[in-house]
């Protein structure tokens, strides 16, 4: 027989207090059964002596301080895990919302996980393709990797993300089985009926395992979220040896969400009111990413967050920063233009992505095409400070030819189309097709063997002939 405690000392928001509790673990289960019969998950979140503090899922309203009975289940919070996982629609708490009924698992697992022992990782190689140029060639995704995306509000991340989605793939050696775990907190209705619907039209919804947390849901259930989809994620990948992509946005709805439950359990506040856990908090979700030896499966995280008022120095993405392999940089003026995606090259980097391509993992010259573009769009960016100085008429031959550049580098490159699914090649004749463009000389990252191989002032030609034909059909249509 269970052993049941009557009454609760105290009820502030999200919390309640038990006195007289004895045997009770952190993080620990419990049901708290109310006056009509109903039941509400809890969490232990706090133990002091014989003080029990217990996060209730549900929320707190209805809850009697004399006659609510609470059964301690001795575990922590555990989800059925199986295969059939893909292709299922769960909430935060990991139950099913699709309709579909239960998952029958194959194994019930902690969703507070463990954490990747650092000597029993490999150094991840081989890249995910995402058919989106500007991150294949120039901040690839490398599989085992921890690569996020920083947004602004209003940015084009969620198109971004259901493209990511339905194009991503593996290539090269031990491929495998691959899916992605999706997992949405805080989200709008419409933004979460968005991505069901983008996933179910594109066919790309067979092999996602969707989490979904609404704005109007439980606070308590947007912070376990992201372990609910991690723990799926690791089951997956681990043990059943298949390659999972977790995205996860968004991170701020998370650690606000964070903020808001340090601060009813009356914690000392940290930077902007995050507590001084943050840092470590995110550590524990960013570093479930990653390839272990004894197993041909990996988890590659891509978190997604929207930086307060574009602030990338917030206490959110720096810390992200910190603890991940480089990051992905939206920049507003670009999506504005109507460029999609908008990301910012200059301040975007995969610190990985330099021993995950090349030959015998993309192409023999990726690594000079990349370091030879971020180069040219780093001296497009002087040659615009000056133009704005002195006027574009005023600038040397040199810097009107980095002007043209920066401008075909926009449009072509960096823009592409939501349904356009470019290869490794394609993508990589595009960026030499743009390099053709400028100066022989002004090519100093590419060795004298490959220019002379590649540099053709003939390609730059036909290469202008057809932005100049595309340009104007794209006027006409425009007009029409």
């Amino acid at each position: 027989m269970s052993l049941q405690y009557v009454g609760l000392k105290d009820i502030n928001g999200p919390l309640v207090a038990l006195e007289g509790v004895s045997g009770v673990a952190y993080d620990e289960i419990a049901r708290l059964r109310l006056n009509d019969g109903t039941e509400r998950i809890g969490r232990v979140v706090e133990l002091e002596g014989d003080k029990a503090i217990l996060q209730v899922f549900e929320g707190t309203n209805g809850i009697s301080l004399e006659n609510t009975r609470t059964i301690f289940s001795g575990k922590p919070l555990e989800i059925p895990l199986a295969p059939e996982m893909l292709g299922r629609v769960f909430n935060g708490a990991g139950k099913p919302i699709d309709g579909l009924g239960p998952v029958f698992p194959e194994k019930m697992g902690d969703v507070n996980g463990q954490a990747l022992n650092p000597v029993a990782r490999q150094y991840p190689r081989n890249y995910i393709h995402t058919g989106i140029s500007s991150i294949d060639a120039l901040m690839t995704l490398i599989r085992g990797q921890k690569l996020p995306i920083f947004s602004g509000s209003g940015l084009s991340h969620n198109k971004l993300a259901v493209q990511i989605v339905k194009q991503a793939k593996l290539t090269g050696e031990g491929s495998g089985d691959f899916a992605i775990v999706f997992a949405a907190m805080g989200v709008q209705n419409d933004v979460a009926n968005y991505f069901r619907r983008s996933f179910e039209e594109t066919g790309a919804s067979e092999r996602v395992c969707m989490f979904l947390n609404l704005s109007s849901d439980p606070i308590i259930e947007r912070l376990l979220t992201p372990l609910c989809a991690l723990t799926a994620a690791e089951y997956l990948a681990f043990e059943k040896n298949m390659h999972i992509l977790v995205i996860m946005t968004d991170m701020t709805s998370y650690a606000e969400a964070l903020r808001e439950f340090s601060s009813s359990k009356g914690e000392i506040p940290g930077r902007k009111g995050y507590p001084g856990y943050l840092y470590s908090n995110l550590a524990s979700l960013y570093e479930r990413a990653g390839v272990v030896e004894g197993s041909t499966g990996s988890v590659t995280q891509i978190p997604i967050l929207t930086m307060p008022n574009d602030d990338i120095t917030h206490p959110i993405p720096d810390l992200t920063a910190y603890i991940t392999e480089g990051q992905i940089v939206f920049d507003r003026d670009l999506d504005q233009r109507g460029v999609y995606p908008g990301l910012s090259v200059l301040l975007s980097l995969s610190r990985l992505m330099k021993d995950g391509i090349g030959e015998g993992y993309t192409r023999a010259d990726h690594q000079a095409v990349s370091n030879q573009l971020f180069a040219a769009y780093a001296k497009v960016q002087d040659a615009r400070s000056l133009a704005s100085v002195i006027g574009e008429e005023e600038l040397s031959d040199a810097d009107r030819a980095y002007m043209r550049f920066g401008r075909l580098f926009e449009d072509n490159f960096l823009n592409q189309g939501f349904d356009e699914n470019r290869s490794m090649d394609e993508t990589l004749d595009l960026g030499w097709d743009l390099l053709c463009t400028l100066p022989k000389n002004e090519l100093d990252r590419i060795d004298e063997k490959l220019l002379d191989e590649k540099y053709d002032p003939e390609r730059a030609a036909r290469f202008l002939d057809n932005a100049q034909s595309d340009s104007d059909s794209g006027k006409t249509e425009s007009a029409g």
